[in-house]
């Protein structure tokens, strides 16, 4: 797979971009795949708290929003009515979310994956996350895609806890 092309056609124009042209050259981030057309690597459930629920979020935006903004107050802006987020409560609490869909397609490759994945801090370092992120890429495979995509991370080595492999490193001049 030609996975350069993928980067390329699901971001037009990427490194021209201002922000990611000013971020500073020694912060590389990685794009992690995975094939979704063969049994998925990592099957046993990740283990995590009981009591722990997940599901597509659905009801007033801003509850999303205030938990998002609890892990990143850049990524408030992406989490508008009508979005599909994935999210893991405890209770009523959001304790994790992240975006679960379609990037697009590169020839006859039907692209989707987990994005703006987060924890909120009280949750983190209980598997909730990586639970839900396994669980979002059972879906895709379910629904049909072709290959999960991870996007613009540093946590490289947490996706490749379930399986996904680095296929590009990148900073702000471009490919490494």
């Amino acid at each position: 797979m030609n996975y350069k092309e993928i980067f390329d056609k699901l971001n037009p124009g990427f490194f021209d971009r201002e922000y990611i042209k000013d971020m500073k050259e020694h912060w590389i981030f990685a794009e992690l795949a995975m094939d979704l057309k063969k049994n998925l690597p990592v099957t046993d459930p990740v283990p995590c708290p009981e009591g722990i629920a997940f599901r597509y979020f659905e009801g007033n935006i801003g509850v999303l929003k205030k938990a998002v903004s609890e892990v990143d107050g850049d990524w408030v802006q992406y989490f508008n009515e009508g979005g599909r987020y994935f999210c893991a409560y405890a209770g009523n609490e959001i304790a994790a979310f992240c975006f679960l869909g379609e990037m697009g397609r590169v020839g006859d490759l039907r692209i989707g994956g987990p994005g703006c994945v987060g924890t909120v801090p009280k949750f983190r370092k209980q598997g909730i996350g990586l639970r839900m992120v396994q669980l979002g890429t059972e879906i895709l495979k379910r629904d049909g895609f072709d290959l999960s995509w991870i996007h613009f991370t540093h946590l490289e080595k947490w996706y490749m806890k379930l399986g996904y492999e680095p296929v590009l490193h990148w900073n702000c001049k471009g490919f490494i």
